[in-house]
């Protein structure tokens, strides 16, 4: 028990990631964390998905990962966010089960024969000749194992505020891994502190829910079919519930001012930076001093549980203060308060210390994954945690790592952002961060993914040949479009006069599903029949992809050349023995920069803040010259 394959230092939405997709790749995992039963425990929002991070939920099950999976078996509720819109913005959104969800992630890990199990507390690495040989825990038992994941999480050095109080904690009720900062330390990984916060949790029996807004779940579409994250045939339909908005008032932002001073985050007694994307609600009446009222969504934690989740409310206020805030709120005037909201500061390593495949780059075998590399969120953590997983295999093997490219995923734009640009604050997961966005949907991670997780071996050979099926489809689906021609019957000119369209002469079924408004269902009212698919999901996933391929091919083919002509640079490999600071074209801010991140290729290093494209094409004249 003392020997593995692969450790995997905590237990979290990296971590689980991690041990699974090692554990079935053929791994002997050790997965050790601080609580097991809080295994894929969320600490903050229950809630999965929303705006590029269902991206990567989508991502993580198209490679065969468990996120999206456990997140359908889960949820409260489903919405499709940004519904309107087109798909390049769409995401999906879960509110989970929190309950649910860890007990169902429990159930995986306890269902994989290659995980052994084992809580304690990790102090400490063993490095040898800048290699990991295993780790060591607070009562000084050694385990070896040739890959070592760290999934810390905020546990490293975590120190959590409420007000002018602090004590050291990772999360509330769980205490903070001591010792392994200094560990790294001595190993030569730098550390810089950062900050997350969570909102006070409460009762829902003593909510007025009649002074709330409805936020209702998604109904089931034209299809009859609701949208689920994962790819995998099996769909659970769960009874969903509403959640719920109020704002802030008056108020509340007078009851905030008046007790900054007691805020840790204006008091100076927290250091680390927060995520820009998640203030807390002070930071947020500080920063937007011009805006009267600020949304807050009231959500439900569990089925068979009444403590609710304040969302949009995170804070580091003294407790008496919280309770006066939550007060304020419309409906809240008489709520219990069951958790209070509290701030937690703890360690991170600069991700320029990792290499694309998450595996730092000054000792081999030790990689790193999830809040630990500066990144926050469920989603980030657990994309980081599959390929982590995944690469720590590649490693024991010595088999070329698998290094997901911008072009091809959010995830590969995730750990691409991660390692190249130095980051001062927790990293979020945007659209706007992949300049391919369009080519990188929701709707088609597996179309893009599927064949590398099969390759790899965590796509099990039922679920490929499904998404082989459904591939072929989309073509056969296209090309039947082509060839059917539709008359402009008086019945048929009534049917698209409903959606405000003309329609005077003969015309292909691709040609009329390229206008706007008209979709499959439109086509069938007009006669065109679609190729019998008896699985609902399936037959939605191919038209919804037939359709979209057909409505935005001129835009999808301007992003693929911009990818081609991106490629250029990518495909020019910097070797690694280059020695930047003797180039003397360029100047010596710009040769520390190239000399810390030390960029694979010159698209790498093209995106590097602080790089210029005078600074590529001098280095792109030295590489060809050898």
């Amino acid at each position: 028990m003392f020997k593995f394959d692969v450790i995997v230092t905590g237990s979290g939405h990296a971590g689980v990631e991690a041990a699974v997709s090692a554990s079935r790749l053929g791994a002997k995992v050790g997965l050790f964390t601080l609580n097991i039963e809080n295994i894929a425990l969320m600490p903050c929002n229950p809630a999965i998905g929303g705006p590029a991070k269902s991206n990567l939920v989508r991502e993580i099950d198209a490679l065969g990962g468990v996120m999206g999976k456990v997140t359908d078996d889960t949820y409260l509720q489903l919405k499709m966010l940004n519904s309107s819109r087109g798909p390049a913005v769409r995401a999906l959104r879960a509110q989970s089960d929190k309950i649910q969800y860890k007990f169902k992630m429990r159930e995986v890990i306890e269902s994989e024969k290659n995980i052994t199990l084992v809580q304690t507390h990790i102090t400490e690495i063993i490095v040898e000749n800048n290699e990991i040989k295993g780790v060591v825990d607070e009562l000084g038992v050694k385990y070896y194992a040739p890959s070592v994941i760290l999934t810390t999480g905020t546990s490293l050095g975590g120190k959590i505020f409420i007000g002018l109080q602090s004590f050291s904690a990772g999360r509330m009720g769980e205490r903070a891994a001591i010792g392994l900062s200094e560990s790294l330390l001595r190993a030569g990984l730098p550390l810089k502190r950062l900050k997350t916060g969570t909102p006070a949790r409460v009762d829902a029996r003593t909510i007025d829910f009649s002074k709330l807004s409805v936020q209702p779940p998604d109904e089931p579409d034209k299809s009859g079919c609701y949208n689920f994250f994962s790819y995998r045939k099996e769909k659970k339909i769960r009874p969903q519930v509403p959640c719920y908005l109020t704002r802030t008032t008056e108020l509340t932002h007078k009851i905030i001012k008046e007790n900054l001073d007691k805020s840790p985050l204006y008091s100076g007694l927290i250091s680390g930076i927060g995520p820009r994307y998640c203030p807390s609600i002070e930071d947020k009446v500080v920063r937007f001093k011009d805006n009267p009222s600020h949304h807050i969504f009231i959500e439900p934690e569990g089925e068979k549980t009444y403590e609710t989740y304040v969302q949009g409310f995170s804070t580091s206020l003294p407790v008496d203060v919280q309770f006066k805030m939550l007060k304020s709120l419309p409906g809240l005037e008489n709520v219990s308060v069951i958790k209070p909201a509290y701030a937690v500061e703890y360690d991170s390593v600069p991700a320029v210390e990792l290499t694309h495949s998450l595996m730092t780059k000054k000792i081999k075998g030790l990689f790193l994954a999830g809040q630990i590399n500066g990144t926050s969120g469920y989603e980030e953590a657990a994309a980081q945690g599959l390929i982590a997983g995944i690469n720590a295999v590649k490693y024991l093997s010595k088999q070329e790592f698998f290094e997901p490219e911008r072009k091809s995923s959010y995830i590969g734009t995730l750990i691409d952002d991660l390692v190249t640009k130095d980051l001062t604050e927790p990293y979020r997961m945007l659209t706007s961060r992949s300049e391919y966005r369009l080519l990188l949907r929701f709707d088609n991670a597996d179309l893009r993914l599927t064949d590398e997780g099969y390759k790899i071996g965590l796509v099990q050979e039922e679920d490929y040949q499904r998404f082989l099926y459904k591939k072929n489809r989309i073509k056969e689906e296209i090309e039947n479009l082509k060839r059917v021609k539709i008359a402009p019957t008086e019945k048929n000119k009534e049917i698209m006069g409903k959606y405000n369209q003309n329609f005077d002469c003969m015309q292909s079924a691709y040609q009329l599903i390229k206008r706007p408004d008209v979709d499959f269902y439109t086509l069938e009212e007009l006669g065109y029949v679609v190729s019998d698919i008896e699985d609902i999901y399936l037959k939605k996933e191919i038209l919804e992809q037939a359709e979209i391929l057909i409505k935005y091919q001129g835009y999808i083919e301007k992003q693929e050349n911009q990818v081609n002509s991106q490629d250029k640079l990518e495909k020019i490999i910097i070797p690694d023995n280059i020695n930047y600071m003797e180039i003397k074209q360029i100047s010596t801010e710009t040769k520390e920069l190239l000399n810390k991140i030390r960029p694979k290729t010159l698209g790498q290093a093209l995106r590097i803040g602080g790089v210029k494209p005078a600074d590529i094409s001098v280095l792109s004249v030295l590489i060809k010259r050898g």
